[in-house]
């Protein structure tokens, strides 16, 4: 027969390790599981409200885009309003420089006419002047004696008065 333990029969050394588990599973549940559970409910707490404070956070952040979109679209609307008025200001200061431009061309021209008006009128009167005097000069020639001045001025202003007629239609073509 075969002496020796029988596995399936308790013995002294089941009841003292079964004993032991006992104790050891009391322990446990007495002294150590409840700080490990505090210490996962804690955790659990933390990361409920760290959860909390994200979708929090991101509700914060779709309103702050949204306030963020609304101030922007408000700015573009003022940006292209001061680029319109100032497109506005842009032609009317080039109209106003445009009118003034044409203003003072048309003085200048003016200014300008009148001058030559009086040039050629001046170039005119010496041209007649010396005209006469080349016509006494060549009527006493050819007559061979002297002219009398006084008595021929008459002639000499009625050629005046043509050439200065003549120069009149000239300038009023």
């Amino acid at each position: 027969m075969i002496t020796g333990s029988i596995f399936l029969l308790p013995n002294g050394t089941f009841v003292v390790e079964l004993l032991v588990v006992v104790i050891i599973l009391f322990l446990v549940t007495k002294y150590i599981l409840p700080p490990l559970n505090k210490a996962m409910e804690d955790r659990q707490a933390k990361i409920r409200s760290a959860l909390e404070a994200a979708d929090q956070a991101r509700a914060e952040a779709d309103a702050a885009g949204e306030e963020r979109a609304k101030v922007l679209a408000q700015a573009r609307d003022q940006a292209r309003e001061i680029v319109a008025s100032a497109q506005a200001t842009a032609d009317q200061v080039k109209a106003e420089a445009g009118g003034r431009g044409q203003a003072e061309y048309e003085r200048i021209v003016a200014a300008a006419q009148g001058e030559v008006a009086t040039v050629r009128q001046r170039a005119i009167d010496e041209a007649s002047a010396k005209i006469g005097e080349i016509v006494f000069d060549l009527v006493s020639k050819i007559v061979g004696r002297e002219v009398d001045q006084n008595t021929h001025q008459d002639l000499i202003s009625e050629a005046v008065s043509a050439i200065n007629a003549e120069a009149q239609r000239e300038t009023n073509r």
